[in-house]
């Protein structure tokens, strides 16, 4: 008891000692997650699921609201090639996105799905493959100017998965191009259909999106980036972008890499340790504030 009371106290004088722009510290990380790239929520009690990215192992990790880690699942039938987000559809099925492809090289990209990792008492959960390729991309790599095939952010909507690539054009030719394709959230080998595409910002770096989330009534989905959310609502069917779009400046940059909706009216969002050393750390930002 003890201990688990210091580490709070640490961590609370650690919060007040930072300014974290528009969001609330919540917990920091248990120190063995260091490159958290996807979050997810199954239950009210304030604890998350973690994933990391790649030469990391093919484990959920779930984490309680005090940064406790509480259980550890191994993932059987997959392969951490390079993990990046989480989702889970109606039924409380969970999504593994292993589909990071930063040098736009890959031709195995996978999404890996499991049961609700909360509703089991086991160590490990098989994982059913769902692999995808896209049709537009002819070279790997492709040119500088179409290297828009890396993916970190996905949503599970109507029995679909939205994938929202992170552009990887060098810095002098970024567009703010993020591509948005759709796969069928079953078993197989599908041809990704590009239904759409966003200009986020020009701004390189703090412009690529890193991560997705749709909200529980469904009428809200955030994109993440390092310093900046976009809130998508008053859509109709998967026409995103052609509802209200809002651009919110977090004031606060790190290395975030993962977000989910913890009700229809908060997110929360968490960092990995960047070049500062600073981060690890589960934010809680509030919409009821924003316009």
């Amino acid at each position: 008891m003890k201990s688990i009371s210091l580490i709070l106290l640490i961590s609370l004088t650690f919060a007040s000692c930072q300014d974290f722009g528009k969001m609330r510290y919540v917990t920091q990380l248990p120190g063995e997650l260091k490159e958290t790239s996807g979050i997810e929520i199954f239950s009210n009690d304030g604890s998350v699921w973690v994933i990391e990215d790649s030469g990391n192992k093919d484990h959920l990790y779930k984490v309680d609201s005090t940064g406790v880690l509480i259980k550890e699942i191994k993932v059987k039938n997959a392969k951490n090639k390079d993990w990046e987000d989480l989702a889970k559809d109606d039924k409380g099925n969970l999504y593994i996105g292993d589909f990071g492809n930063n040098h736009n090289n890959r031709k195995d990209l996978t999404i890996y799905k499991v049961p609700n990792p909360d509703s089991t008492k086991t160590k490990s959960l098989t994982a059913e493959k769902i692999t995808f390729y896209f049709p537009e991309q002819i070279s790997f790599p492709p040119n500088p100017r179409e290297l828009l095939y890396d993916v970190e952010s996905f949503i599970y909507y109507e029995h679909y998965l939205y994938l929202f690539t992170r552009n990887r054009m060098p810095k002098k030719l970024f567009d703010g191009r993020s591509l948005v394709y759709k796969i069928p959230a079953m078993p197989g080998n599908h041809r990704a259909v590009l239904v759409d595409q966003f200009v986020s910002c020009e701004e390189s770096i703090n412009c690529q999106i890193s991560s997705a989330a749709i909200s529980p009534d469904k009428t809200k989905i955030a994109l993440l980036s390092y310093d900046k959310i976009w809130i998508l609502s008053e859509f109709e069917g998967d026409d995103f972008f052609k509802g209200k779009v809002t651009m919110i400046d977090l004031g606060h940059a790190s290395q975030k890499e993962g977000v989910c909706f913890k009700d229809d009216q908060t997110l929360y969002i968490a960092d990995e340790i960047g070049k500062k050393k600073s981060g690890r750390n589960i934010y809680e930002f509030s919409l009821k504030a924003e316009p």
